[in-house]
């Protein structure tokens, strides 16, 4: 008899008898309450290496006082619970590792990883094939780095698969993308920027070459001027294509994408025992069936649904504000699976690992329990309190009648800095100022070694001699420079060289020191950072042209790539750690 099956005929949960052994950071099972204290329990070890081409040693027999069958060993072709490799524990048994939970907010889903104690080689490949993956080709980078910022585009659909979800979204939607929150860690893993992207937002798709069921690949066209959420679901279109969209909309690149529908919500919430809500008045809402008092209240199930679906009951009753709610749900749940109670909870604990794993969809690049954990261990130590929910600033759609307004556009006032802080790391948040001082002390020095690549003469702009590629910019960037150069700034001595050997993430302008009096006159025409200055250490001969290469972040000849340092005012935002009451 296994694990799960325990009990079984007790009627007792088998989550509940996996106890916390404080003295080791260890889930041990205990057989039944009377015999706690007489039958020896057996640790849950770390989960196994992701290799399983050989046979792992056998296990050495847990001493008992007496013999008893209640504590079998492995059966014979199971894997053996034990530690990665064979090797003990550093330092013996006290301390040691404790599970690590990992939240990422994002759709209606708050995603928790469970990277630490889970529970042995077969519940690990259980979890593994509870996920459902989905190869995106190129859409992505295919995995993060680990000196580097992260981005996780997180998808809620509106495909209404599953019981209890007939009332919700669209009949007959092949499952849009009704709620995207891209998620950006930053370099040093200390703060976290959730964007959410409106469904109704009017913008570009581009071409989408989608992985079909043969084998082959299908190529969707793109489609200009519509709404967002048909990024997903549309024409056959797969998450890939709404990563693709999302790059060309802000200009960021998409490493990972994770993916849940309308069950996500309900089964999450109920294994966490229920989400703490706030409403400021009462609401009834006939659509959604939310009907609640004014005060707090703990949702969990069909009541957690309604709560992030509803359109009428807070707000103006639009989408924007239903997007606010669901950012206030979502660090309620993420706060509430980062409590105590939760993770010392052992029912709770498998409850959530089994949920999350069975709500996901992901990208093969982290298509498996080994890949989410080694994620999870870049975010693991992230405080709440850093991690800002914001909405990509919109206006109304002007060719829309005042009366019959219902998609926006993006205001590009607000979005292009919020954007650039993204783009160029910048915490919306205030971390202590303890573990920022020594790093703005850093970042200080560093900054004045660049800005002194600004100091100095400006060469004539008849002089600046150039070669212009496009190494990740929209279509068309480096011709489109080139005309500006020439025909708005007097620079006669620029060619376009087209595409660059190689995507750049940022643009760069490169060049030998004798050259830097027109690298500083083309860094003032371009609007360049001083980061973007690249000096090389031999000089040039004298008709040799610099190197500009236009990265994902140019957005056109003049628009300035300088990296604001603070959000631009009146943007909605809201930190994971504060609980709001909706209104």
């Amino acid at each position: 008899m296994d694990a799960q099956s325990r009990g079984r005929a007790d009627e007792i949960d088998p989550a509940d008898q996996w106890v916390l052994n404080p003295r080791t950071g260890n889930y041990e099972l205990r057989l039944d309450r009377s015999a706690a204290q007489q039958q020896p329990s057996v640790a849950v070890p770390r989960r196994p290496s992701s290799g399983r081409s050989g046979a792992p040693a056998a296990p050495k027999t847990p001493k008992t006082p007496s013999p008893s069958p209640a504590v079998p060993g492995p059966r014979r072709g199971e894997a053996p619970p034990g530690r990665r490799g064979g090797r003990p524990r550093k330092g013996g048994g006290g301390g040691g590792r404790r599970k690590k939970v990992l939240v990422i907010a994002g759709g209606t889903l708050a995603f928790l990883l469970v990277g630490g104690a889970v529970g042995g080689y077969l519940y690990y490949d259980h979890l593994n094939g509870n996920l459902k993956v989905t190869d995106v080709g190129d859409a992505g980078t295919g995995g993060f780095k680990k000196d580097q910022p992260i981005n996780i585009l997180v998808i809620g659909t509106d495909k209404r698969s599953g019981a209890g979800n007939e009332g919700y979204g669209d009949a007959e939607s092949v499952g849009h993308a009704d709620t995207t929150i891209l998620f950006h860690v930053s370099k040093d893993r200390s703060n976290a920027t959730a964007l959410s992207i409106p469904r109704d937002l009017i913008t570009n798709i581009p071409a989408c070459p989608t992985k079909q069921p043969n084998g082959s690949t299908k190529t969707v066209p793109g489609e200009k001027g519509t709404r967002f959420n048909t990024s997903l679901g549309q024409e056959g279109r797969d998450p890939g294509c709404t990563m693709r969209t999302v790059k060309e909309l802000t200009g960021i690149t998409v490493d990972h994408f994770m993916m849940v529908d309308f069950n996500a919500v309900k089964i999450l919430s109920t294994a966490v025992g229920g989400v703490p809500v706030c409403v400021a008045k009462a609401v009834d809402d006939e659509d959604s069936k939310l009907k609640l008092d004014a005060g707090e209240h703990r949702l969990q199930g069909e009541d957690a649904l309604a709560f992030v679906r509803t359109r009428h009951a807070f707000g103006d009753k639009s989408d924007l504000d239903r997007i606010k709610t669901q950012q206030q749900f979502l660090g309620s749940m993420m706060r509430e699976m980062k409590s105590k109670e939760t993770l010392t909870s052992p029912k709770k604990f498998f409850s959530l690992a089994e949920a999350a794993t069975k709500s996901l969809s992901v990208d093969s690049g982290i298509g498996s329990i080994d890949k989410l954990t080694n994620l999870a261990g870049e975010l693991k130590d992230m405080n709440l309190k850093n991690i800002t929910f914001t909405t990509l600033p919109v206006l109304d759609n002007p060719n829309e009648p005042p009366n019959k307004r219902a998609t926006v556009i993006v205001n590009h006032a607000q979005a292009d800095p919020l954007l650039q802080m993204i783009r160029g790391d910048v915490s919306l948040t205030e971390v202590e100022q303890k573990e920022q001082a020594a790093k703005d002390a850093a970042d200080a020095e560093a900054k004045g070694k660049q800005d002194a690549l600004l100091q100095g003469n400006r060469a004539p702009a008849g002089d600046v001699r150039v070669d212009v590629y496009n190494g990740g910019g929209p279509a068309g960037s480096a011709s489109t420079t080139l005309n500006w150069l020439q025909n708005s700034k007097g620079v006669a001595k620029a060619s376009n060289r087209g595409n660059a050997p190689a995507k750049v993430a940022t643009t760069q302008l490169e060049y030998a020191p004798n050259q830097a009096d027109q690298a500083r006159a083309l860094a003032d025409m371009m609007g360049l950072p001083a980061t973007a200055l690249k000096m090389g250490t031999a000089d040039a001969a004298s008709k040799t042209p610099m190197k500009l290469t236009l990265g994902a972040d140019f957005k056109g000849p003049g628009v300035s790539l300088t990296v604001p340092q603070k959000a631009p005012e009146d943007i909605q935002r809201v930190e994971a750690d504060k609980a709001i009451c909706a209104k």
